[in-house]
């Protein structure tokens, strides 16, 4: 049976990942050309999006529904990103309380029964309410946060995130920010 899309590119992906390995020497001085494709190979895989921007590596699993262990916590803080947009987090965290900023958060992955819910008490942003129609929301990929800002943090905010890979993408939203770039 042919798999065709988002499926099909991961699952070639890891048919490829296993013949390069299968290639791969072993632990010697000359292997570090190996091990650097292989950190390339993951870093593409981490990057790679589908035509929509979600990143390969979680469309496989579905808006909501992303597993416990394909996320990463941010920090201390008890909220779960995917792991490139949680590490991007934290640096931004850090780099905003240097400068004397606190930034919180007040929710980040938001699985699908949360997005149903949500929408039915915020009503969909579509007709005037603050919620995503479920199935589609940056929480549900783990790439969105809801921030804590008070006037200087949200000025730091619109100064600085871009440098992290966050933006500002939702009007009359101003404390929600999505990661968008790549580190």
């Amino acid at each position: 049976m042919e798999v065709t899309g988002v499926a099909g590119i991961a699952t070639r992906m890891a048919e490829i990942r296993s013949q390069i390995a299968a290639f791969r020497p072993q632990t010697t001085p000359a292997a570090a050309g190996a091990e650097s494709f292989q950190q390339t190979l993951d870093a593409t895989m981490r990057t790679a999006r589908t035509p929509e921007g979600v990143p390969v590596e979680l469309a496989k699993y579905g808006n909501g529904k992303i597993p416990e262990n394909a996320l990463q916590q941010v920090g201390g803080t008890g909220h779960r990103l995917w792991g490139p947009a949680a590490t991007s987090l934290d640096m931004l965290m850090r780099a905003a309380r240097q400068q004397g900023v606190h930034i919180g958060i007040t929710d980040s992955y938001r699985p699908f029964a949360e997005q149903v819910d949500l929408a039915k008490r915020k009503g969909l942003y579509s007709q005037g309410g603050l919620a995503a129609k479920p199935g589609t929301s940056d929480h549900g990929w783990g790439m969105a946060v809801d921030l804590d800002l008070d006037d200087k943090a949200q000025a730091w905010m619109r100064q600085n995130a871009g440098r992290f890979g966050f933006a500002e993408t939702t009007p009359r939203e101003p404390w929600h920010w999505a990661y968008r770039v790549a580190k």
